[in-house]
C-alpha cells in the first residue's frame, strides 16, 4: 500500500473522529488546504463523497461511516504489521479511545487508567465520561464500559459482573427519620433518586418475594456521586449501587436501611465495535479492565 494512501486514510479517520479539518491540521502539523485537498482526492479517487462539509461541522455520510470502520481496521493492523516488523510491542503502544458513565469513570475508572499508563508507557488513552449511549462507529471509540441492559446491537457486549443495589442512609438523618422496617414504610420518606428514571417507583426483593414501592422525594440529581454526597449530607435515603457507597458504609459514614431488601443488581458491560478486526491494544485493554473490575469493592 502506498504511502500517500495510508497518510489519506489516516486523514479521514481523524477528520471523522475530530469533526474539522482545521484540526487535524493542527494535529498532524500542516495546513487546514492541504488536508481539504488530500481528502477530497481520496473522494475522487474512490468515486464516493465520504464527508459532508458545511461552515459549522464535518459529518461523514452513510458510505463514509462504513468506509470509516474499514478504514481505521486498516490502519490499526498497518501499525501492528510496522511494529511487529520493528520488533516492538504493538499490544502496548498506540492510541485508545475510551467511554464510561461520568461518576463511575470518576469515581474508579480514572485510577484504573493511570495505572494503566504507567505499565504502558507507549500507550494513550483518551477517556471521555458522559451518561449518553455513543456511536462507537461514529465517534471513533474502542472501548464503553455501560451500566444495564438497553444496549446497542451494533456492538459487542461482554458481561463483566454486577453490583447489588442497596439502601443506604446517613446515621444523621435515620436519627431524625427512624429506618423503615418494611418496603410500605419507604414511602413515608425522603427518597433521593436519578432524575429521568422514571415515576419514582421502586422494585425491591427478599430473594423470596419481589415488592413494588412509590417513594416520595423533593430532590432528583442526574449524577450519582451528587447522590452519595447528598446522603452523606443527611438529605435522605437511596438505593446505590454497592460501588458507590461499600467504603461509606465500611467507614459507618453510610449505614443499610432494610438489609434483608434489595434492588435490581446494577449489570457492567464492556462493549466494542462489531467489527472482524480489533487492534491488540483494544483486545490487551479489556482484558485487563475485565480482570480489574471483576476485582473492583462492590461488584459481584
Amino acid at each position: 500500500m502506498a504511502m500517500d494512501t495510508i497518510r489519506s486514510l489516516h486523514f479521514f479517520v481523524r477528520a471523522v473522529e475530530l469533526g474539522s479539518f482545521s484540526a487535524v491540521a493542527r494535529e498532524q502539523d500542516t495546513t487546514q488546504p492541504t488536508v481539504s485537498k488530500v481528502l477530497a482526492a481520496l473522494e475522487d479517487d474512490l468515486g464516493v463523497r465520504l464527508l459532508e462539509r458545511s461552515t459549522a461541522s464535518l459529518s461523514a455520510t452513510a458510505q463514509g461511516r462504513r468506509f470509516y470502520e474499514r478504514a481505521k481496521a486498516v490502519l490499526d493492523e498497518y501499525a501492528e504489521a510496522v511494529a511487529d516488523v520493528r520488533g516492538e510491542g504493538a499490544a502496548s503502544s498506540g492510541l485508545l479511545r475510551v467511554n464510561a458513565p461520568v461518576a463511575l469513570g470518576q469515581f474508579s475508572l480514572n485510577g484504573f487508567v493511570q495505572d494503566f499508563l504507567r505499565r504502558y508507557p507507549a500507550m494513550e488513552v483518551e477517556l471521555i465520561l458522559n451518561d449518553r449511549m455513543v456511536d462507537m462507529v461514529e465517534e471513533g471509540v474502542d472501548v464503553v464500559l455501560r451500566h444495564g441492559r438497553d444496549l446497542p446491537q451494533n456492538a459487542v457486549a461482554r458481561r463483566v459482573g454486577s453490583s447489588p443495589r442497596w439502601l443506604v442512609a446517613s446515621p444523621a438523618y435515620l436519627r431524625r427519620h427512624p429506618a423503615p422496617r418494611q418496603p410500605q414504610e419507604l414511602a413515608q420518606h425522603n427518597y433521593i433518586r436519578y432524575a429521568w428514571s422514571g415515576s419514582g417507583s421502586v422494585v425491591l426483593s427478599n430473594g423470596e418475594r419481589e415488592v413494588a414501592v412509590q417513594t416520595q422525594g423533593r430532590y432528583r440529581v442526574n449524577n450519582a456521586l451528587a447522590i452519595r454526597d447528598s446522603l452523606l449530607q443527611g438529605s435522605g435515603i437511596a438505593l446505590c449501587p454497592a460501588w458507590l457507597v461499600h467504603d461509606l458504609v465500611a467507614a459507618r459514614q453510610l449505614r443499610h436501611v432494610m438489609p434483608k431488601w434489595r434492588g435490581e443488581a446494577q449489570e457492567l458491560h464492556l462493549l466494542y465495535p462489531s467489527r472482524r478486526y480489533q487492534p491488540a491494544r483494544a483486545r490487551m485493554f479489556i482484558e485487563e479492565l475485565q480482570r480489574w473490575l471483576q476485582k473492583m469493592p462492590g461488584m459481584e
